[in-house]
């Protein structure tokens, strides 16, 4: 079973850090309660003893200070005298010690004067050990100021009790809490570890099978807003590559449909040639011009695949330059003459004077030659078709209004997309390849440029895109 267990796997690992944890905090414990247990003791009591002595000192001269030393030494279970300079007891005294006259053993006196002249400060805290005691003594000493003659000192002896028997206590309740902890860690971190990755895992799976092609599938939401999030990303993905997979579809079945119908025309007229006009100077001629308009229509596919494909890379990197927008607009339409003069079509340029914007005059060419061409196409009956460039302060506004057919709300979001068709049906245009949109969003993208379409059915549309000056 252990061969099975994937070391890097989130579970494992959110398993494996919990235990961790846990363990160290039982660790901790240990040190802190088991180890450190007489150190820390040692420091307590020290701070303590150190607190009262202080306060002492302070309250010596005040009255009730002999009261003050008597419930303070019965409270606090201490050893509180008051010695004069040879170590002679002042406090406290009863009939017998008043006759005797006690005095501190001058080993313990001695070694108290040494320890008090090293301090940096009015009072001293050691602790000694006494062979004839089973425990060390914490010692505290001060100077007690006597203005009326010598000084006293404030003499405060403290046992420092064992604690081996609560350490054994505390050591044996260490254990079961340890035993309990660890296995308690141990269950709920693969609890909480597999609800976690449960969603995780599920998430994994749909994305194998979309990863499949299945495009159908739909990924499962969790308890977690990280994966409520990750599951709302990769459903927006498979819906955008299910649109993507349709128009990849469309996309060859279009370019295969308008490759077939130059090549075989192009055979057709050749054959024609070959087998019935070869001799006929006017048929041979139309049949001529006839191939070679087809010829021409295959290399603008060509050449427009080639220019969509290079502005959705980045390859061709755009080289922006200063040129009129108005010039260029009307030297594209000379090229609609034709429609002009033999199909009845109107274009109407209104323009401002100063037309100057910033971009690749090429690029922006192909954009105005796209656009007009789109309108031209969807012109039916009401063929005038009006070309706006207005001046809007910073920008250059450059419009091309139709009158045509218009186009469905729905729709608007998708006319840019390669071969997409507001009819459903793919026709030979009348001029242009069909992805002519497609690449105008490329150009103005790689321009950071503002662009859309404005459009109703049956009125006709407006397709629009802004310059910096």
């Amino acid at each position: 079973m252990l061969k099975t267990i994937d070391k890097k796997s989130l579970k494992f690992k959110m398993w494996t850090y919990f235990v961790i944890f846990a363990a160290f905090i039982m660790l901790l414990l240990w040190l802190l309660q088991i180890v450190f247990m007489n150190s820390y003791y040692e420091t307590m009591k020290t701070n303590e003893i150190k607190k009262i002595g202080n306060s002492l000192v302070t309250e010596y001269g005040k009255e009730g200070f002999e009261d003050l030393l008597y419930t303070t030494s019965l409270n606090e279970g201490i050893a509180i005298q008051i010695l004069d300079e040879n170590g002679g007891l002042i406090y406290p005294l009863n009939l017998i010690d008043i006759i005797m006259q006690p005095r501190l053993d001058y080993r313990l006196f001695g070694e108290f004067l040494i320890n008090l002249a090293k301090s940096q400060s009015d009072f001293v805290i050691y602790t000694r050990e006494d062979p004839r005691l089973q425990n060390p003594t914490l010692i505290y000493g001060a100077i007690l100021e006597n203005k009326e003659g010598s000084n006293y000192f404030l003499y405060i002896n403290s046992a420092l009790q064992p604690i081996d028997s609560t350490v054994n206590v505390l050591k044996n309740q260490l254990i079961i809490v340890t035993v309990i902890s660890l296995g308690l860690a141990l269950v709920l971190s693969y609890a909480i570890a597999t609800r976690l990755t449960k969603p995780i895992e599920k998430i994994t799976k749909s994305a194998e099978v979309l990863a499949g092609g299945n495009y159908n599938i739909n990924f499962e939401k969790g308890d977690y807003t990280e994966i409520d999030n990750l599951a709302d990303t990769l459903n927006y993905a498979t819906k955008e590559l299910s649109k993507t997979e349709k128009l990849r579809r469309d996309l060859i079945a279009n370019v295969s449909h308008d490759l077939r119908t130059p090549l075989t025309l192009i055979k057709s007229y050749g054959e024609m040639i070959r087998d019935i006009s070869g001799n006929n100077e006017e048929k041979r001629n139309y049949h001529v011009k006839t191939i070679i308009d087809e010829a021409d229509r295959l290399t603008r596919l060509v050449n427009d695949l080639l220019d969509l494909s290079k502005a959705q890379s980045g390859i061709d990197a755009i080289e922006f330059k200063k040129f009129d927008i108005k010039e260029t607009t009307e030297r594209v339409l000379e090229r609609f003459n034709y429609y002009r003069d033999n199909e009845g079509y109107i274009f109407v340029l209104n323009s401002i004077t100063d037309g100057y914007v910033h971009g690749e005059e090429e690029k922006i060419e192909q954009v105005i030659y796209n656009l007009i061409s789109n309108a031209v196409n969807y012109s039916e009956d009401e063929k005038e078709i009006t070309i706006n460039i207005i001046d809007e302060g910073d920008q250059v506004h450059f419009e091309v209004v139709d009158k045509g057919v218009g186009i469905e709300n729905e729709d608007l979001a998708n006319i840019w997309d390669r071969y997409y068709k507001v009819d459903k049906i793919h026709k030979r245009s009348s001029v242009g390849t069909g992805i002519g949109l497609s690449i105008v969003k490329s150009i103005l993208i790689g321009h950071n440029a503002e662009y859309g379409v404005d459009s109703k059915v049956g009125l006709g549309s407006k397709f629009y895109f802004k310059l910096s000056k």
